[in-house]
């Protein structure tokens, strides 16, 4: 059986950019909550939940040592923090935003 889980139970985040390209950095604060993202929190997830906004390819890192998850995002930002009119021009609410996400666990 599969229930919801938000992301936010689950982790902290931290993102940011270069350019057009943002990256969010997600920390498991448990162990088990970092078994549970390497399962769950894909880049084909992150992709589909910024739908609009992310126009280029998605790529997770893994960092086990540290129990995280790193998404760099490409053509995320309308050009970059000069050429850009979005209201977030350097990605810095990536993080947060993601964090709003229910990932759906299996038990």
């Amino acid at each position: 059986m599969a229930r919801q889980v938000p992301l936010r139970e689950l982790a902290w985040a931290r993102s940011g950019d270069k350019g057009d390209v943002s990256n969010i950095g997600v920390m498991a604060k448990t162990p088990a909550a970092y078994a549970i993202l390497k399962r769950y929190l894909t880049a084909a997830i992150v992709k589909a939940h910024f739908a609009g906004i992310v126009k280029g390819e998605v790529v997770r890192y893994d960092l086990d040592n540290l129990q995280s998850l790193e998404f760099v995002m490409r053509n995320a930002l309308g050009g970059g923090a000069t050429r850009t009119l979005m209201m977030d021009q350097t990605g810095k609410a990536f993080g947060p935003n993601l964090l709003r996400l229910v990932l759906m666990v299996e038990d």
